[in-house]
């Protein structure tokens, strides 16, 4: 005679959540190891996918590096931006020092420098190469000049007090060294641009090069996704070592790409110091900082995932059709 009380029928184990996370965390730890050593296993035609998304990559950070540099350099240029003040021809001499006075009490104006035609022609003699064909003039065709140094650096701010300066009925014509700048500064912007636009397409081929190689790897395990799916298994845990795959790829990429930027960097940084003291200037070249490091690592590895969704995505829908 059977107790009353012993259960009859089959019985359901209830799973707690703490062994639901377990079991999560675990087979995350599985597929990611499974994935890189998949990887590992194919080093040859893993290895040219990498370095398609390493070239990918390091082509735009490095024109961004070489961007930030000129902008570097050319904002060091403007840091000390001058004025040169022609003065009229036939202005006397003592006209032309009390104009010194004048100009220095204009508001905006840091220093003002004097050099007289005398002292103009003597450096045109010296450094012009005209030396003997000076000694034909009868007269000086230097005019008077000061060289203003304006107190603030913005282009802007020059630009107004060159056009004050201009007003003045001593002055015949004034020069500002900031309007090369100025197209420099247009010219960055547009390569700035530039280098956004290009970066995103390699971007877009970094996203279709992970995600053929993705599915390349679907295609050879096609047979094992359809079991695991008539067993009962989820997308999400088939998919999840292939977006792992991804991560590996991007990642690697990644550090690639860091690789050749550190090396574009080297390559020109003994060229850019010596053209700095060609023209004794003290800029230094600046390199990849770590926050763009991390930055280039981090987008890498997103476009490598982005790259495996999209390929699981789609494939899992058609295999999906063939599976109850």
């Amino acid at each position: 005679m059977s107790d009353k009380n012993t259960p009859r029928g089959a019985s359901a184990n209830v799973i707690s959540t703490q062994d639901t996370l377990s079991a999560w965390a675990s087979h995350h730890r599985f597929s990611a190891v499974q994935s890189l050593g998949k990887i590992a296993a194919e080093p040859l035609s893993n290895l040219m996918t990498c370095l398609v998304v390493g070239i990918a990559l390091a082509l735009p950070v490095s024109l961004f590096v070489v961007a930030e540099n000129i902008k570097a350099l050319s904002g060091n240029w403007d840091a000390n931006p001058q004025v040169s003040v022609y003065l009229r021809q036939n202005i006397p001499s003592a006209s032309a020092l009390l104009l010194g006075d004048k100009l220095q009490r204009i508001g905006g104006v840091s220093s003002v420098v004097y050099v007289s035609p005398e002292s103009a022609l003597e450096e045109f003699r010296k450094y012009g190469g005209f030396g003997e064909a000076l000694k034909l003039l009868d007269e000086n065709p230097l005019p008077s000049v000061y060289i203003v140094k304006p107190i603030s650096a913005d282009a802007e701010s020059v630009t107004l007090l060159a056009q004050q300066l201009k007003g003045l009925p001593e002055v015949e014509y004034v020069q500002m060294d900031l309007a090369w700048i100025k197209k420099l500064q247009q010219i960055l912007k547009i390569a700035e641009r530039f280098i956004f636009l290009f970066g995103f397409l390699l971007c877009l081929g970094v996203v279709l090069t992970i995600a053929n190689s993705i599915r390349l790897a679907i295609e050879g395990r096609r047979e094992e996704i359809i079991v695991v799916k008539l067993v009962g298994g989820t997308d999400a845990f088939v998919r999840r070592p292939l977006l792992y795959s991804g991560l590996w790829y991007g990642l690697l990429g990644g550090l690639l790409a860091l690789l050749l930027v550190l090396l574009v960097i080297h390559l020109l940084t003994a060229p850019a110091l010596e053209l700095a003291l060609m023209y004794q200037s003290s800029f230094l070249p600046k390199g990849l900082a770590i926050s763009s490091a991390l930055i280039l690592l981090s987008v890498s590895t997103l476009l490598g995932l982005m790259g495996a969704w999209l390929a699981t995505s789609r494939h899992l829908r058609q295999i999906n059709t063939l599976t109850p």
